[in-house]
């Protein structure tokens, strides 16, 4: 059995489960987080393996990423759960319908569909391993260095907060860059073609994102025949950081619903 997610939890009351995306960590749902705590839900901020505060492991894949998470349920001992994913995270909670549907009561997908994406990491996992942490001693400078591979302030601010101090003097980031570089064509990978999850589901896309197109309603549809599909505006991929106001609506009037 794998060692335990790290988490953090928030309030209390029916349980919310987020799932952060790929070179993510939980901590990117805090403000998110505590909004959902102060609606009457506990909210369980997880880092998923080879990410944030949690273990690294060889192992990568969304049936691992999955049983992960039921090991975590059961150690909490939750039941009725809601699970909302972002990009990565919304197939790992796809997944873990498919697998596990006694234990889940809702599900959230934000801005993904269940196909096959070809790998687009390359050009950020190039830059993060091009980054030396014997000569870089500050987060300005490893900033300096990445915007020579990544010009979006954005998504180096995203990556910059994995950055940490794992001794004195001495920069790293959280997540395992090596086995999730290796790793790329899983987190592309389509979910099982043939499962199907009747339960309550929304999808949610960003109007500026192309991760989720009109011709992937069939097979969100096939996969997921209860699912409502939203759109939040003037938002891309990062949706409920780009407009956190309607996206934390949308949700909130879905999982009362």
């Amino acid at each position: 059995m794998s060692p335990s997610l790290h988490s953090n939890i928030l309030g209390s009351g029916m349980p919310l489960l987020i799932l952060h995306g790929f070179l993510g960590m939980s901590d990117n749902w805090k403000t998110l987080g505590a909004q959902y705590a102060q609606e009457g839900l506990e909210v369980h901020l997880i880092d998923q393996r080879n990410h944030g505060k949690s273990f690294h492991s060889e192992d990568f894949n969304y049936d691992i990423l999955a049983e992960d998470l039921r090991h975590y349920i059961e150690e909490h001992q939750l039941v009725d759960n809601i699970i909302l994913g972002h990009s990565m995270g919304g197939k790992v909670a796809m997944q873990f319908a498919f697998t596990y549907p006694d234990l889940m009561s809702k599900m959230i997908v934000a801005d993904i569909a269940p196909k096959y994406y070809p790998p687009h990491h390359q050009h950020i996992i190039d830059g993060l391993n091009i980054l030396d942490f014997d000569k870089i001693k500050s987060r300005g400078q490893a900033d300096t260095e990445l915007s020579k591979y990544i010009a979006d302030f954005g998504i180096r601010q995203f990556l910059m907060k994995n950055l940490y101090w794992e001794q004195k003097g001495k920069l790293g980031f959280r997540f395992n860059l090596k086995v999730l570089g290796n790793k790329m064509g899983e987190i592309g990978d389509e979910i099982s073609p043939s499962d199907i999850y009747e339960g309550p589901s929304l999808f949610i896309k960003g109007d500026k994102s192309e991760y989720i197109n009109e011709s992937d309603v069939d097979i969100i549809k096939r996969h997921f025949p209860s699912a409502i599909i939203e759109t939040i505006n003037n938002a891309g991929h990062w949706l409920h950081a780009e407009n956190p106001v309607q996206f934390f609506t949308k949700t909130m009037d879905f999982i009362k619903s």
